[in-house]
C-alpha cells in the first residue's frame, strides 16, 4: 500500500501540474483577450469578447466529471486512451482553462486604469501595455490566482478517480470506498491536505515576494 500511495501522489502531482501549465497556455492569453477585448479594454471588439466569454461561460458550467464522460472521445483522439493520468490531463485542461481565464482577466482588472492610460498617453504599443504594464502591475494577483487554480486543478483530478483517472483520488475510490477501508480513504484524504498546503503556502510566499506594496 506505501508504494501505491507514493506512485498515487506522483501520478497527482503530475496531472496536477501539467494541467496547470497547459491551462495557463491557453487560459493566459484567452484570459487577456478578454480583457483588451472588452468594452472599456484598449482594443475593444464586441462580438469577439462576447463569443470568447460565451465559450468560457459554457465550459466552466459543465460539471467536471460529466466533462470527462463528455470528452471521453475527444480524449482518446489526443492520447490514444480515455483511462489513466495522462488522459486526465486533457478533460483537466478543457475544465481549468476557462477557469483560469477568468481568473487572470479578475486579476488584471485590479490594474488601475490610470496607470494604462498614461502608458497609452506615452504612445506604448499594445504588447508593451499588456506585458510591461498589466501582467507586471498584476502580477501579485496573478500568481495568488496561479496557486488557487492549481488547487483547483488538484480537486478535479482527484474526482477524475471515479472514471479511473489514476492518482491518489482513484486509490481512495477503489481501496477506501468499494472495500471499505476507512483508514486508507483518511490517509489519502490527510496527503492531498498536506499537498493543499505546501501549493497554498508556496503560492502566499511567492506572492508577497512580488508584491511590491510589501515592505
Amino acid at each position: 500500500m506505501a508504494d501505491l500511495i507514493i506512485q498515487g501522489t506522483g501520478e497527482t502531482l503530475y496531472m496536477t501540474i501539467t494541467a496547470t501549465v497547459v491551462s495557463y497556455i491557453i487560459g493566459l492569453p484567452l484570459g487577456i483577450m478578454l480583457v483588451i477585448t472588452s468594452p472599456d479594454g484598449i482594443h475593444p471588439v464586441k462580438p469577439l469578447n462576447a463569443a470568447a466569454g460565451l465559450v468560457v461561460n459554457i465550459l466552466r458550467s459543465i460539471p467536471f466529471l460529466i466533462l470527462v464522460v463528455a470528452l471521453i472521445d475527444f480524449t482518446r483522439l489526443i492520447v490514444g486512451t480515455f483511462i489513466g493520468p495522462t488522459a486526465t490531463i486533457v478533460p483537466l485542461t478543457v475544465a481549468a482553462a476557462p477557469f483560469v481565464a477568468r481568473m487572470v482577466e479578475a486579476s488584471i482588472k485590479e490594474v488601475d486604469p490610470g496607470v494604462i492610460e498614461a502608458a497609452q498617453s506615452m504612445g506604448a504599443s499594445t504588447w508593451a501595455i499588456i506585458t510591461k504594464v498589466m501582467l507586471s502591475e498584476a502580477k501579485p494577483s496573478l500568481i495568488n490566482g496561479a496557486a488557487v487554480a492549481t488547487i483547483t486543478i488538484l480537486g478535479y483530478s482527484a474526482m477524475a478517480g471515479f472514471v479511473g483517472g489514476g492518482g491518489l483520488g482513484d486509490i481512495a475510490i477503489r481501496y477506501g470506498y468499494y472495500k471499505y477501508d476507512t483508514q486508507t480513504m483518511w490517509l489519502i484524504v490527510l496527503i492531498i491536505v498536506v499537498v493543499v498546503q505546501i501549493l497554498q503556502e508556496i503560492g502566499i510566499r511567492t506572492e508577497r515576494k512580488t508584491d511590491n506594496r510589501i515592505a
